[in-house]
């Protein structure tokens, strides 16, 4: 697993902080008040992955992972990860609820994989 130095953090956490904005701007149901918003957002979304997601996956896979696909696992695990995100950001809400989480957690893989394919360039 390669590692990753604090200039490619603040990159990717930027560039999440965009694609929350971005995702606050369409008919998703997510509502973010502000940038500043937007970057404690960010930040919280990218610790629940690093923190939460690992204990979420170890729990569910054996579960789910006979249910769903593994596209399908990830995508309800980035769900949990937004929402929970949501519910501990005061000015980060989830107007549809479940819709909405799963509307913003593909909205937010697609948007960081477009705008961090134009930054790597």
């Amino acid at each position: 697993m390669e590692s990753i130095n604090i200039v490619q953090l603040l990159i990717i956490w930027l560039v999440t902080t965009v694609s929350f904005v971005i995702i606050s701007k369409i008919p998703t149901g997510v509502d973010i008040d502000s940038f500043n918003k937007a970057l404690i957002s960010a930040a919280v979304f990218g610790l629940l992955n690093a923190l939460v997601r690992p204990l979420i996956a170890g729990i569910s896979v054996p579960v789910l992972g006979v249910i769903f696909s593994d596209f399908l696992l990830r995508i309800v695990l980035n769900m949990i990860i937004f929402g929970l995100a949501a519910y501990f950001v005061e000015g980060f809400r989830l107007r549809w609820g479940v819709w909405s989480a799963l509307l913003g957690s593909i909205a937010l893989g697609f948007i960081n994989s477009v705008l961090l394919s134009l930054i790597a360039g």
